[in-house]
């Protein structure tokens, strides 16, 4: 996934299904650096990844398929 996407978060350890945010960082520390609105402000959170689903927030596009080729 790309950095700087916008996705969706949920995470139960702070309560959050299906939060929009900004995906800021995956580090090899074991966290998602992302930007959640709380309110009406912006905070930056640290998230665990082993308990924490980041979903894009744009669908990926329909894959062609290839095994129907007309000849």
């Amino acid at each position: 996934m790309e950095l700087s996407t916008e996705v969706l978060v949920h995470n139960e350890l702070i309560g959050v299904k299906g939060s929009a945010g900004t995906l800021l960082n995956i580090s090899e520390h074991g966290f998602y650096e992302v930007n959640l609105k709380f309110g009406s402000n912006v905070h930056r959170v640290l998230l665990p990844i082993g308990s924490t689903v980041v979903i894009s927030r744009e669908p990926e596009a329909a894959p062609v398929d290839s095994l129907n080729v007309e000849r």
